[in-house]
């Protein structure tokens, strides 16, 4: 061990007299951290967290490609190493001594880069510290090796340093250390997953920005470390004392077998994806990190209070100050300043009522319709369109928890999702009818992703109890058995009150499509947290909207439905003339829907529709006496059905309900604090008030006098990531 020591300490001694070794260790990356601190204002958030990435990253590089793999040949033409070939040492020593002398020279920085940090730019000290040190310390090994084998393998100075390049430069350049990885087109994420300074830069950036362990970042660990482990035995094999002792040009593979763990692992990943989707996780969170001051705004709270003139403070992704009236100055707050004079925030609007996989419309060439892919880009267009929030109401249970999964995960950007799964109705019931038009093979696979049939109380309760195994959000049930040209089987209520129970036990909102009074008040009996629909036929008694209001459940009328229906009976297109429904529509969607509202096809498909009693003004009329009795209200618009195009759904159904004599603000409050209450999740969203997630709609004017001007949108906020809007669906 004293020759281990002796060899580290010597090789410390040398290189703190080098200025070089100073320069490059220190001052070099400093420089670095400061400009880009600087340039980037790192002080509002998660910039920070990348800079630091990009920093440690060139030095972690450079102290092993460089420090390593130049050193060593310098000293092997500078005939040093031939003088320890006289001593009775082996290549071993050498080479530990190598690793921990750049392990002693770079950690130091480290520390350094993080203290500064956190003491000059107010990031929090990483919960995660072990971890990061541990990993970089790894890092540091696994590019020492990497290092001692180009040495091994190269005959010249020259040679070394055009070798040194030829990695250095794309693991600079294709790793995000210095061009953000969400800047790459797929094909470039692709190829980033075979990149060994990828992992460090996605695990640093990982434990600084989610406060991951070392345990969330195994795989990259386990391969660095045998990076290094091979890298060290190669070089001990291979190891030249002297310049005289050449090398073949075939040996250079041997630095194939150094990163073959990482080649392995990029294989593996292109395979599950899962290191592309951690990619877009990741740098999707740190979008979110920034610090900004929306100012000069008139805000609408979502709980009944308006502030006329007032500024809205964003840090972390959540909303951490309102103020009202002039507010301070966005320097003083170390944020950028947005102005918003002239206009209204409102909190980002939730449609609790949609069905996600279906289109709304017709396409001229199904085959062109994809239902995963349409249910992620349906999300991007709510997004677009200031909705932060839907629930669906009725997908296919397996698709839906998929997307869900990928959208409020953040690999894909769109309006988080919640899922009621499939819906409870009985055989023959609404809700079955759509798996007639499939081939027979599909009409079981169907039905059990979409519907769930329970054949006595046990076996509904089961059924809930599986769904919340499943990870639902809510539970949907369907009462109505139709009238005129569609009659549908009611469900029994006793299996409907088993279901409710359960559903209440499980902590689970009840969701009950209802169609005429008889279907609300059992609903209500049974405690449903959300009427849906309420009734387009028929007058819901004043006594059944007082329990409603006396017991707290909600009424979702979905008069947008109502009113595409009716359109859609009687051939007019007007509902897809509206401005941002041509915005986030695909063309192709859009003008098949015009087609078949003027076929042949169509005009069946128009007569089946008119059939169904659908009166506006009952459905108007319930809705207004819902309100005056006091009912808490809430904004569905049954998205998906003809006409209902996905995306700027909760506006139209404003306008429908102010039309209706809904108070501006009470049908604003509907879309936004109510519905995140029915959702249960009124401390995240819903409101503009501290510690809530920062989803918010800037809307040019007054929406409090103009509803229209919800669709006039000048920002959306969506969990502090200030969206841009136009390429949503670029990456669909």
């Amino acid at each position: 061990m004293r020759g281990y020591g002796a060899l580290i300490g010597l090789n410390l001694k040398l290189a703190l007299r080098m200025k070089s070794v100073i320069f490059f260790n220190y001052l070099f990356p400093l420089i670095f951290f400061f400009i880009f601190g600087q340039a980037m204002h790192a002080e509002r958030g998660a910039a920070m967290t990348i800079v630091i990435a990009m920093v440690l990253i060139i030095g972690i590089l450079g102290n092993g490609l460089f420090g390593a793999g130049i050193r060593a040949v310098q000293d092997r033409e500078a005939n040093i190493l031939r003088r320890y070939k006289v001593t009775p040492i082996t290549p071993g020593p050498l080479l530990v001594a190598s690793v921990v002398t750049g392990w002693i020279l770079y950690m130091p920085n480290v520390i350094l880069i993080l203290a500064l940090a956190h003491y000059l730019y107010g990031m929090p000290w990483p919960e995660s510290t072990v971890s990061i040190l541990i990993f970089i310390s790894v890092g540091i090994i696994a590019f020492r090796a990497i290092g001692a084998i180009l040495a091994s393998v190269v005959n010249s100075m020259q040679e070394s340093q055009l070798l040194v390049q030829l990695i250095y430069l794309p693991m600079l350049f294709l790793s995000g250390a210095t061009f953000p990885l969400a800047m790459f087109p797929p094909w470039l994420l692709v190829i980033t997953q075979f990149i060994p300074a990828t992992y460090l830069v996605i695990g640093i950036q990982s434990m600084l920005a989610r406060n991951e362990s070392i345990a969330a970042n195994i795989q990259p660990t386990l391969a660095l470390l045998l990076t290094a482990f091979v890298g060290l035995f190669i070089s001990y094999k291979l190891f030249r004392w002297e310049k005289e002792e050449k090398i073949r040009p075939s040996a250079k593979l041997w630095l194939a077998a150094v990163i073959a763990p990482f080649l392995l692992l990029g294989g593996w990943q292109m395979h599950v994806q899962t290191g592309i989707a951690k990619e877009k996780i990741l740098n999707r969170e740190l979008a979110r990190g920034d610090t900004f001051l929306i100012r000069g705004a008139r805000i609408f709270v979502g709980d009944g209070k308006v502030i006329e003139n007032g500024s809205v403070l964003v840090r972390g992704g959540k909303i951490a100050e309102v103020f009202e009236g002039e507010g301070p100055d966005a320097k003083t707050l170390k944020a950028e300043a947005v102005e918003a004079a002239g206009k209204t925030v409102l909190p980002g609007l939730i449609d609790v009522h949609v069905h996600l996989g279906a289109p709304g419309g017709f396409y001229a060439d199904w085959t062109k319709f994809d239902p995963d892919k349409m249910m992620l880009r349906n999300l991007a267009a709510y997004l677009y369109s200031g909705v932060t929030t839907v629930r669906s109401v009725g997908d296919g249970l397996d698709a839906i928890l998929k997307v869900r999964t990928t959208a409020n995960s953040g690999e894909m950007l769109g309006a988080e999702l919640q899922t009621c799964g499939p819906m409870f109705t009985v055989p023959g019931g609404h809700g079955t009818e759509y798996a007639k038009n499939l081939p027979a093979p599909l009409q079981e696979e169907f039905q059990k992703q979409t519907t769930r049939l329970p054949a006595s109380s046990e076996q509904a309760k089961q059924q809930v109890d599986e769904l919340k195994q499943r990870g639902v959000d809510c539970i949907k049930a369907i009462l109505e058995s139709g009238a005129g040209g569609r009659v549908f089987n009611r469900f029994d209520t006793g299996l409907f009150d088993a279901a409710a129970q359960e559903a209440h036990a499980d902590s689970l909102p009840l969701a009950v499509h209802t169609g005429d009074a008889r279907d609300v008040s059992d609903a209500v009996q049974a405690k449903a947290d959300s009427i849906e629909h309420g009734s387009f036929r028929e007058k819901i008694p004043d006594a059944l909207f007082e329990q409603m209001a006396k017991q707290g459940t909600f009424y979702d009328p979905t008069l947008s439905v109502g009113e595409a229906f009716k359109n859609f009976a009687a051939g007019d297109d007007s509902l897809l003339k509206r401005s941002l429904v041509q915005q986030v529509s695909p063309s192709d969607l859009l003008s098949g829907t015009e087609q078949m509202l003027t076929s042949s096809e169509g005009a069946a498909v128009r007569k089946a529709i008119a059939e169904y009693p659908i009166d506006m003004a009952i459905a108007t009329d319930n809705l207004k006496r819902a309100q005056e009795h006091g009912v808490l209200l809430v904004t569905g618009s049954d998205a998906g059905n003809f006409l209902v195009i996905h995306g700027p759904t909760v506006q139209h159904e404003l306008e429908l309900w102010v039309r209706a004599g809904i108070p501006p603000a009470i049908a604003l409050q509907a879309a936004t604090g109510n519905a995140a209450r029915l959702l249960k999740a009124e401390k995240q969203i819903g409101s503009i008030r501290p510690g809530n997630d920062a989803d918010m709609l800037v809307v040019d004017g007054n929406p409090l006098e103009d509803i229209s001007a919800t669709e006039r949108i000048s920002l959306v906020v969506f969990k502090g990531e200030r969206i841009e809007r136009t390429t949503l669906f670029d990456q669909h």
